[in-house]
């Protein structure tokens, strides 16, 4: 099948993926970035599947609602977790089995590909380069450092114009994503979702999704018809 023929065959004309739990098992910097930042403060560490909700929503929320700090305290816990992530968590990752192929398989298929992630952009696009996956898409659209975007709607909307202005209609996209903000993310912009079981979401987040991968050959079927 020519690269053609698999976009015209492709239910969807663009594709948006999540990063953390999505295309990069982030967990092992994220969770150790964390617990440093607890320990800083003099907190103790909670077990690795309390620190696992911290992954995917936006971290100032978590600090917020799952810790109860103010909005002072919140951004000073924030701070030192981003010092501590950008020396040591970073990079502290691994690409998922498949994902690459995936990855691939759209490009060569002409389909454009953004990045919808709540981490900060400049974080995102590091990371990206790093594990040399920033030259799959056409826009990478993350948290702005101030916060001022953050929720998964706001990310889900900017990435989708800047894919229109990069002149692709994107009148049929979808989102990939772990966990249900991804999939509340995809709603408010009125666009469908597909989960991946192998990120950090429990299945009860999928609900709303409109389907769920079980593996990245999976997903790719989806994804191409």
């Amino acid at each position: 099948m020519t690269s053609a023929q698999q976009f015209a065959s492709s239910p969807y004309d663009s594709v948006l993926f999540d990063l953390d739990g999505t295309m990069l098992d982030s967990a092992p910097g994220i969770i150790r970035s964390l617990s440093d930042t607890f320990r800083h403060f003099g907190w103790d560490v909670p077990p690795r599947s309390e620190l696992m909700n911290y992954i995917g929503p936006p971290l100032i929320e978590s600090f917020r609602v799952r810790l109860g700090l103010d909005e002072e305290a919140a951004w000073e816990t924030l701070r030192v977790y981003r010092q501590d992530y950008r020396r040591d968590g970073a990079f502290d990752a691994t690409v998922f089995p498949g994902v690459i192929d995936v990855l691939e398989s759209l490009k060569q298929a002409g389909i454009p590909l953004a990045v919808a992630t709540s981490k900060p952009e400049t974080q995102a696009i590091r990371i990206l380069d790093h594990f040399k996956l920033s030259s799959f898409f056409t826009v990478i659209c993350g948290a702005t450092e101030d916060e001022t975007r953050s929720t998964k709607p706001d990310i889900v909307a900017h990435a989708l114009s800047g894919l229109r202005n990069a002149g692709y209609a994107s009148n049929r996209p979808v989102l990939i994503g772990d966990r249900v903000h991804d999939v509340e993310g995809a709603a408010a912009n009125g666009i469908p979702s597909i989960i991946v079981d192998w990120g950090y979401g429990s299945p009860d987040e999928a609900v709303g999704a409109a389907a769920t991968a079980s593996s990245a050959e999976q997903l790719r079927t989806m994804l191409l018809g």
